[in-house]
Parts: structure tokens; sequence; C-alpha cells
């Protein structure tokens, strides 16, 4: 859907990469510019984080403090349709990469800012991490214990968030521009992101002061609720509507259909998570298993082999640092780049 299109990525660390990774999987071509000892991510936590998001990209070394290797970036940029970064505000004008001068070199140029926070807030300068953003979203609030104390989660759900917002911003962006002609200067706050999440908790704060969202979603009804099996395992059922509900009491031969959450949990303790998995394939009732990592890494590499023997170890490799510097910068460039490194 992307094909021709081409994007400099000047981002480190998670949400960029992962923004411009969803880019490149669908079919743009994505460079990343990366200083020359390498974006941090490629030796944070054994490099994992950067192998899981930048599949499918080309890399570049570029020393934002040489001029020389800044005029040939620059050159680069006049076939370049989109410039994706995430430094705090002002950095990239010192190195003559900001907007505006970005936008005498290729008019039309699309440049997103993906940030923390947004340029207005107080905290514009400061360094945070996805769990700061999740907790001054009030998303952390949400994923509370029985004692209302927040859980720390392994997730990194703002960063992500914040990149399919950037993504999102930099598609809408791309058909504006196909349609007028005119570049676009976006910017995109990972707070602001995460916040846009709690709409609907919002609007019932707003009309009850009720601060844990949908009713009928907040773990006390009996339809929709996780529930332990006779091996402690997990299943999750969320039979909100009474044609699932009925399925769910059909299927398990009930007398009654007006259940507490009490007797359901002595249900769910009258069989195994697998026999629990295969009602719920047989009985259209919204029920589903609560599947380990271990497991859906093994779906996902099933379900990709017999696609054609395609694993995620190999679907797109990473690219090592500065693998495209002479395809794309020239051989001059690349001969300058291993003088450096002797």
């Amino acid at each position: 859907m992307l094909k021709g299109y081409r994007i400099l990525d000047f981002s480190f660390y998670l949400p960029g990469p992962y923004a411009s990774k969803r880019l490149a999987e669908m079919g743009a071509e994505v460079i990343k510019v990366e200083p020359p000892e390498g974006d941090p991510a490629r030796s944070l936590g054994g490099g994992h984080v950067f192998t899981a998001n930048n599949r499918g990209k080309k890399s570049i070394q570029v020393d934002l403090k040489n001029k020389d290797e800044i005029e040939r970036l620059k050159e680069l940029i006049t076939g370049t349709d989109v410039i994706l970064e995430s430094f705090r505000p002002g950095i990239l004008d010192r190195f003559g990469l900001g907007y505006e001068s970005v936008k005498r070199i290729k008019k039309d140029i699309i440049y997103c800012s993906l940030r923390g926070y947004s340029t207005v807030s107080e905290r514009r300068h400061q360094g945070s991490h996805d769990l700061n953003y999740l907790a001054l979203s009030g998303l952390l609030s949400q994923m509370a214990d029985l004692e209302n104390a927040p859980i720390h989660p392994t997730l990194t759900l703002a960063d992500q968030i914040g990149g399919i917002k950037a993504s999102e911003s930099i598609i809408a962006a791309l058909l504006h521009k196909e349609r007028t002609g005119v570049g676009a200067n976006i910017e995109v706050s990972i707070l602001d992101a995460a916040i846009d999440l709690m709409n609907n908790h919002f609007q019932y704060f707003h009309n009850s002061k009720r601060d844990n969202g949908i009713p009928e979603l907040d773990g006390l009804n009996p339809r929709y609720a996780i529930y332990e099996t006779l091996d402690n395992r997990h299943m999750v059922l969320a039979a909100l509507e009474d044609k699932f509900w009925s399925n769910f009491c059909k299927g398990m031969k009930l007398s009654s259909f007006d259940l507490a959450q009490r007797e359901m949990k002595d249900i769910f303790r009258m069989k195994t998570f697998e026999e629990w998995t295969r009602f719920g394939i047989l009985h259209d009732c919204c029920l589903t298993p609560v599947l380990s990592i271990e497991e859906v890494y093994s779906q996902q590499i099933q379900n990709s082999t017999d696609a054609g023997g395609i694993t995620l170890s190999s679907l797109n490799p990473f690219p090592s640092l500065g693998e495209h510097n002479e395809l794309l910068l020239g051989e001059s460039f690349f001969q300058e780049q291993l003088k450096k490194g002797e």
C-alpha cells in the first residue's frame, strides 16, 4: 500500500521505530538515520527491542555534528516523502534539520515529531518512559489489584499507542498530500495518545463521577469476567449479549440463566483449561483461553509456517548498523566511514 514512499526515521528506542515498522510492513522504504554508535536500542536488553521494531528497514550512520555528513543527508532528503523524529523540541533545529529548514529543501515534506509530551506541556523538555505516560494518563489507575494499588505492567502500551498514532497521522498526511500537493508538520504526544484511550472513562466520570469506566465491564458482571479452571489456568467469558449468554448456558445444560459470579466460579472449576477451550470453539459464547506468551508465539510460528515456511526470525531481517551507507549516501561517504572505524 505504501510502496514507493520513502521515510527517514531519526527516532530511537521503541515508539518511533514501532511507528516506522508499521509503515515498513505496509511497503514503505524506511531508512533509519543512526548516530555513529547506533540506535541505543541495539544494546538495550540484549538488542531484542531493536530487532523486534526494525525489521525490513535500511540503516545509515550520520554524525549530526559533522557538517559534510549533514549535507549528504540533505541530498537524501530531496527524494524523501516523510521524516519521523523523536528528539526533544529544538534539537534538530540546531543541525539545520528542523521542519522549517527541511521544508526549504523539500517543499511538500511530511514531518512528524513523536514526543512524550506536547510542545505546550510544562514537561516538554523532560525525559520519560512508558510507565510515566501510563501513570499520567490514568491508564495505570485502571490496572489495579483488589486493594486498588496499581499493578506494574510488562507491556509498553503507551509507547506503542503513541507509535500507532504517529503512523496513523503520517498515513493521513500522505493522503492529504496526494489530494492537495501540500505537506504537513505533525506533532504527536505519547501522553495525549494514551489519554485518548480513556475517553469512555471520562464520559462516565463526567456524567456520574464513576471512575472505572463502563459498568458492565468492571469485573463484577458474571457474564464478563476472568475465571479459574480446574487445573488452575484461566478463561475469559465476555457473553454480554443475551444470545451469547444463552449459548453458554445451553451448552452447559444449566437449568437457570440467572447466575451470580460465585456460582460461575464454581462452574468453571468443573472443567480443565483444554476442555473449556474446546467448549468455547464449539459454542458461540465469547469464551476464550488466557494464553501464555509461549503459546501465542508457537501459534504465530505455526501459522507462518503453514503460510509458506516463513518464520518470525527470517521475516524481513533487521539492518546492521550503517549497512546502507554506500547505497544511499555514496561510495565516497562509505569510504570515509570505514576510515573512521580504523
